[in-house]
């Protein structure tokens, strides 16, 4: 495309490709300026409603006017090519400027306040960005931030929600994930929200938990979710909990940890609800910095702050604190009263019985999760090594992915000893990889017309 005209905009240079197509540097001839032009795959705007759709939410988009926001300018579709042209930014991403190590803590909460501010804007008029990511963040050489791609967001019904998606396919392999419904939306897996990775319906503070995870990256140097593949990543999100930023990087203001904290809440009714309140506490922690003057941290988020090193710090976290502490109580009890050892020996035998049962849980637990997963035509094979188990299959699918998080989601909460269950779904071993999975220790299970090797 580079030497060639669309419209009145004369192509330059090819910028980057992405999920949702491919954008160029042009030269806007009539106004003599430089934009940026984004075409657009196919598949896209295929349909004839989904093109309506489209055009009906850039319209929406292009109305929302702010300094942190990049503009469109126009939306078209000439000789079969959908494309829109928007505001060009130069400037360096967040991505490259972490990368490089260019932002403080007061450069990156002003960054995460411009973006903010911009998305409360958005967010007034019910529309819902879907993609924030430290990539679609650009700084400007004079310091200001923008927010890029906002023309592929998306206008949230009357009911302030977008409906569940369909069934998400081939999730091992890709970086960006395709929702398929009266539009599409590609979003980027390290930054989505719980719902967006539950395959559920998705609101305003669904932003708020990508800017979340964009201020957390900020600050660290970190994504606060990461795993060996997509869908382990997808898990995290959807699952575990954050490491609390306090302990990633010490000294850092509590003020950040409360803003990072309830923008990371799993639950979206426990963030904030939209960009315009996360702004406000922005503008607040920025003057804090700003002035040196800190705001003392209240009794209960000290106690939260000391709840979460205590997860992330010691084995088995409060759980193994409580058992400690009762175990010690039991035994003072049983010491310094006069008990007749008989009825103390039965007393342990009894409590011991009690022990294996409870701590053989686990076991019987992991049992009935293979039962139900093998259940899924496409799994070959379920291994457990630890206290992972991996699910091979044939084909990674949502359906099975969401289904296998649930069970072990629901099996974490039930445990009392040991460690929590984790899972990972391959569909990427070679022939002589799965004969050899097959051949180690920990095989639960294998597909009947699954082929052991001599």
């Amino acid at each position: 495309m580079i030497g060639k005209t669309l419209k009145h905009y004369d192509i330059d240079q090819l910028l980057g490709k992405g999920g949702m197509g491919v954008v160029y540097k042009a030269q806007d001839v009539r106004l003599g300026r430089p934009v940026a032009l984004k075409i657009l795959k196919t598949e896209l705007t295929a349909d004839p409603d989904k093109k309506r759709r489209f055009f009906q939410e850039a319209r929406a988009a292009s109305a929302v006017t702010h300094p942190a926001i990049a503009q469109i300018y126009d939306v078209d579709e000439i000789e079969g090519k959908t494309f829109m042209v928007m505001e060009f930014v130069e400037g360096k991403t967040v991505s490259q400027l972490i990368a490089d190590r260019e932002l403080d803590l007061i450069g990156a909460v002003e960054i995460a306040f411009q973006v903010a501010d911009g998305l409360a804007q958005a967010h007034k008029a019910n529309i819902v960005h879907r993609d924030i990511k430290s990539d679609n963040i650009m700084v400007t050489r004079d310091g200001h931030a923008k927010l890029l791609d906002f023309g592929l967001a998306k206008l949230l019904d009357t009911t302030g929600g977008m409906g569940s998606w369909s069934t998400i396919q081939n999730l091992t392999h890709t970086k960006t994930l395709p929702q398929t419904m009266e539009g599409t939306v590609m979003g980027t897996v390290a930054y989505m929200s719980p719902e967006q990775a539950r395959g559920l319906a998705i609101n305003l503070n669904s932003d708020v938990f990508s800017l979340g995870i964009v201020l957390y990256e900020m600050v660290t140097g970190e994504l606060p979710f990461k795993g060996d593949s997509p869908l382990d990543t997808l898990h995290a999100i959807a699952f575990d909990e954050v490491r609390p930023v306090s302990i990633v990087r010490q000294n850092l203001p509590p003020e950040v940890h409360r803003i990072v904290t309830r923008c990371l809440r799993k639950r979206p009714e426990d963030r904030y609800q939209d960009a315009g309140y996360l702004a406000a506490d922005l503008k607040h922690l920025k003057r804090e910095i700003e002035t040196g003057v800190q705001t003392t941290i209240p009794t209960g988020q000290r106690v939260q702050l000391m709840l979460g090193w205590l997860e992330t710090s010691i084995p088995f976290g409060i759980k193994g604190i409580v058992g400690a502490v009762i175990i010690i109580v039991l035994l003072g009890f049983l010491i310094f009263t006069n008990i007749h050892w008989s009825i103390l020996g039965g007393t342990v035998v009894l409590g011991l019985l009690v022990y294996r049962y409870i701590r053989n849980r686990k076991d019987r637990m992991v049992k009935r999760f293979v039962a139900k997963v093998s259940k899924f035509e496409e799994v070959k094979a379920i291994i457990c090594s630890d206290s992972l188990l991996t699910v091979i299959v044939d084909k990674a699918q949502a359906k099975l992915y969401i289904r296998i998080n649930s069970l072990i989601d629901s099996i974490n909460k039930k445990l009392y000893f040991g460690q929590s269950l984790k899972a990972a779904v391959r569909d990427d071993l070679s022939e002589e990889d799965f004969q050899r999975v097959l051949r180690a220790p920990g095989v639960l299970y294998v597909r009947e017309d699954v082929l052991l090797e001599s």
